[in-house]
């Protein structure tokens, strides 16, 4: 798609006046799906950690649910090709629940792979309890921009509340009860998320089934696409960024002269922020274009972990911390945004799915990296992050001239 149609697009109003009441159908229903996307791989590494399963097994399951998400592209087409997308997603928070459940009940009884193949079929529907559910925020909130921007302020609350719901249910049924307990919960809130998604309105399809590209066409669609190439190699590298902050917070804490007990409350901040960032935006909504608003809210993001890093006093790492909280939830929204704006109407879906992949695979990415590279110097993880951001911003400034150029 050239950049003068994808322009259109993004100025492009819809016919759909808004639903009231749909909003808060949607954030309820993306909580609880979303909650249990979050929670489930701590519940299993749990369920086969407290079983006496060595640890190999239970990194094993653990990956068994999370690594298919970077596949979910592949099933993604349905929900620009279905005559309701409401379905779609419905079934497969169904089928999330309903594979989670039965991997966790036939864990005890039957051999690991069993439950492993399980959990992949679990992991391979995840996008579209996240990307998925996203595409369909849209035509609920209406045309005008402001109500797009704040609706995508609470669609960054729903993932900052349910990535904290989901492993501190856990972590509370486990200790009250077991962790197959606190899986079973969180694969009971997918099936009232599947109830709830098809209370949301109706949309109609935006294109025939004919018209909408297969997965691999549709990522050579978002490379060629400048707005599009630029939120996802942003959204991917401020991903695998701030993906160090938690591993470096529990690594400080000797060097900021507080006990270990302490990254608690740095990793806490950084929550808080980001919840307090989707406060922002759904208070304030942001109103630049998106294109550049995420170079710019990428290199405030950049500037923060360059402070967590330069950040000698604990109570200073707590305020850096808490600021690239703020500003990711920022960012996050901005690239909502310019998938929303920028992603033509017969492959939205897919391209909701495929960014929030690849950004669910950056973060674990990101976390490994930062976890082998924290060893040799604490802060290195944070220096590098930086950069890294630092480098996108550039890279994607360059990206935009060159564009208006062939313009």
């Amino acid at each position: 798609m050239s950049l003068s149609l994808a322009r259109k697009n993004q100025n492009r109003k819809t016919n759909q006046p808004g639903f009231p009441g749909g909003l808060a159908r949607y954030v309820l229903a993306a909580t609880l799906a979303r909650s249990a996307d979050g929670g489930a791989v701590v519940a299993i590494v749990l369920l086969a950690s407290t079983s006496g399963a060595p640890g190999w097994l239970a990194g094993i399951l653990g990956a068994c649910i999370t690594a298919p998400h970077l596949f979910g592209p592949l099933i993604a087409r349905s929900l620009d090709t279905a005559k309701d997308g409401r379905t779609v997603i419905a079934w497969a928070c169904v089928v999330h629940g309903a594979t989670l459940a039965a991997a966790v009940l036939l864990f005890p009884v039957s051999p690991p792979i069993v439950p492993g193949l399980l959990l992949i079929a679990s992991g391979l529907v995840g996008p579209l309890l996240t990307g998925g559910i996203s595409s369909r925020l849209a035509a609920i909130a209406g045309p005008e921009r402001a109500s797009q921007r704040r609706a995508q302020g609470w669609d960054v609350a729903t993932y900052g509340i349910s990535g904290t719901i989901g492993p501190s249910l856990v972590a509370a049924v486990s200790a009250w009860a077991n962790p197959a307990t606190a899986a079973l919960i969180l694969a009971g809130s997918t099936f009232v998320a599947a109830a709830v998604i098809r209370l949301l309105p109706y949309t109609p399809p935006a294109s025939v089934a004919a018209e909408v590209p297969r997965p691999g066409r549709t990522l050579l669609m978002m490379i060629s696409n400048g707005p599009l190439r630029r939120t996802l190699y942003m959204t991917v590298v401020v991903a695998l960024s701030v993906a160090a902050l938690p591993i470096t917070a529990v690594a400080s804490t000797g060097e900021l002269g507080v006990a270990p007990a302490a990254a608690g409350i740095l990793t806490a901040a950084y929550g808080l922020g980001g919840l307090l960032g989707s406060a922002g935006v759904m208070i304030r909504p942001l109103q630049t274009d998106a294109d550049p608003l995420m170079t710019w809210l990428a290199a405030a993001v950049g500037i923060a972990l360059g402070g967590a890093a330069i950040a000698g006093i604990f109570p200073t790492a707590v305020g850096a911390f808490a600021c690239a909280g703020v500003l990711n939830s920022y960012f996050f929204a901005s690239t909502l945004a310019a998938r929303s704006e920028y992603a033509p109407p017969a492959a939205r879906g897919q391209v909701f799915v495929w960014i929030g992949a690849l950004k669910i695979t950056a973060g674990s990415a990101g976390t490994a990296l930062a976890g082998a590279l924290v060893a040799p110097a604490t802060r290195l993880p944070l220096y590098l992050a930086a950069g890294l951001v630092v480098s996108a911003v550039v890279v994607s400034f360059v990206d935009r001239h060159l564009d208006r150029s062939r313009s």
